[in-house]
C-alpha cells in the first residue's frame, strides 16, 4: 500500500498531504477512492487540483486494464505443446505436454515411469530440437540405454549436439518420491514444508519459465488394500496432469502397457490408452483402449 507524501507527484505539497492526512487520507488507494468534491470541501483545497494529483496518482499505480479475451491470447501465444512421440500418449495428453505445467507419471516399479520419461525427452530433444534438463534422483539412468534411444531419432551425435537450440523447454524429475519418502512421516516434523516448498518451486520454474515439468511418482498400498499414488493427499494438488502407468498382464505380451488419466482439466478421468516400450526402449501406438473399470486405485 502507497503511503501518500510530499512529492510523490506533481501538485503534491507538503500543505495538501497535511491537509488529507487531517481527514484520514493517508494513502493513494484512500484518495482515488474518495469523493473528491466532498474531499476538497472538507480540506479547503482546490477541487482542480485534488483531481490533478488524483490523475496523475492513477496513471503511476493503477495497472493497465485487461479483459478475459486479452488474456486468453496471452496465454494462447505463450504456451507450446511438447509433443510426447507416441500417438497415444499425446491423445490421452490432449495433443502433448504442455508449458506452464506439471506432469506426473504414476506407478509401481516396472510400470515403466522411467522409461516413458526417457523416451519422451529424446524426442523433445531429438525431434522438436528443444533442450531437455534430466534429473535423476535414484541413480538407475542407463546411459547405455539413452545412447541407444537418441541413435533410433538421429543419424548421428553431431547432429544432434548441434540441433538444439535456445532455453531448456522441459524439465523431467524421476522420481520425487525419492527424494521426498525419507522426509515424510516419523519424527521428520519439517518434511511437509519441504515438500511444498519443492511443488511450488517446480510449479514457479513451469510458470515462470515457461517450461513442461515432468516428475514421476510411486503408488502405495491403502487401508483398504488397493493402491494409490505415494506423497498422500497433499501432493495430489501438485501436478496439473497425473496419469498411472500400468504394466500388461503376461498373457499380452512383454512390453505391453497402459496410461490412464486420474487428474486433468482437459480430459476425462479413466481415459486410458494401450503402448507398447520395445526391446530397444522407444514408445509404440496400439489400438486406442477402452475406459478401465475404477478398480482398486484410489487418484487421491
Amino acid at each position: 500500500m502507497v503511503i501518500l507524501r510530499e512529492g510523490i507527484c506533481p501538485g503534491a505539497t507538503a500543505q495538501l498531504i497535511n491537509a488529507l492526512k487531517e481527514q484520514n487520507v493517508k494513502t493513494v488507494v484512500e484518495l482515488v477512492s474518495a469523493d473528491i468534491e466532498d474531499l476538497a470541501q472538507r480540506c479547503s483545497i482546490s477541487y482542480k487540483t485534488l483531481v490533478a494529483v488524483r490523475r496523475v496518482l492513477l496513471a503511476q499505480y493503477s495497472p493497465f486494464p485487461s479483459n478475459a479475451a486479452d488474456l486468453y491470447e496471452e496465454l494462447l501465444g505463450s504456451t507450446a505443446i511438447l509433443s510426447t512421440g507416441n500417438q497415444s500418449l499425446d491423445k490421452l495428453l490432449d495433443s502433448g505436454l504442455y508449458t506452464g505445467e506439471l506432469t506426473e507419471f504414476v506407478g509401481s516399479p516396472g510400470s515403466g515411469k522411467t522409461q516413458v520419461c526417457l523416451s519422451l525427452a529424446v524426442n523433445v530433444a531429438c525431434a522438436l530440437k528443444q533442450k531437455v534438463l534430466y534429473v535423476d534422483t535414484t541413480g538407475g539412468l542407463s546411459s547405455a540405454r539413452l545412447l541407444q534411444l537418441i541413435q533410433s531419432q538421429v543419424d548421428s551425435l553431431e547432429e544432434q549436439v548441434t540441433g538444439t537450440r535456445g532455453s531448456v523447454k522441459a524439465l523431467v524429475l524421476d522420481s520425487a518420491t525419492a527424494v521426498l519418502s525419507p522426509i515424510l512421516g516419523g519424527q521428520q516434523m519439517d518434511g511437509m514444508s519441504l515438500m511444498m516448498q519443492l511443488a511450488r518451486e517446480l510449479k514457479l520454474l513451469a510458470r515462470e519459465l515457461g517450461i513442461s515439468v515432468i516428475v514421476t511418482n510411486c503408488v502405495v498400498r491403502d487401508i483398504g488394500g488397493g493402491v494409490k499414488p505415494a506423497l498422500g493427499c497433499t501432493w495430489s494438488y501438485v501436478p496439473n496432469i497425473r496419469i498411472l502407468l500400468r504394466r500388461g498382464a503376461d498373457t499380452a505380451g512383454p512390453g505391453k502397457h497402459s496410461a490412464t488419466v486420474l487428474k486433468s482439466s482437459r480430459q476425462p478421468t479413466r481415459m486410458s490408452v494401450e503402448f507398447d516400450i520395445t526391446s530397444c526402449g522407444t514408445l509404440s501406438s496400439r489400438a486406442a483402449a477402452a475406459l478401465p473399470s475404477a478398480g482398486d486405485l484410489d487418484s487421491t
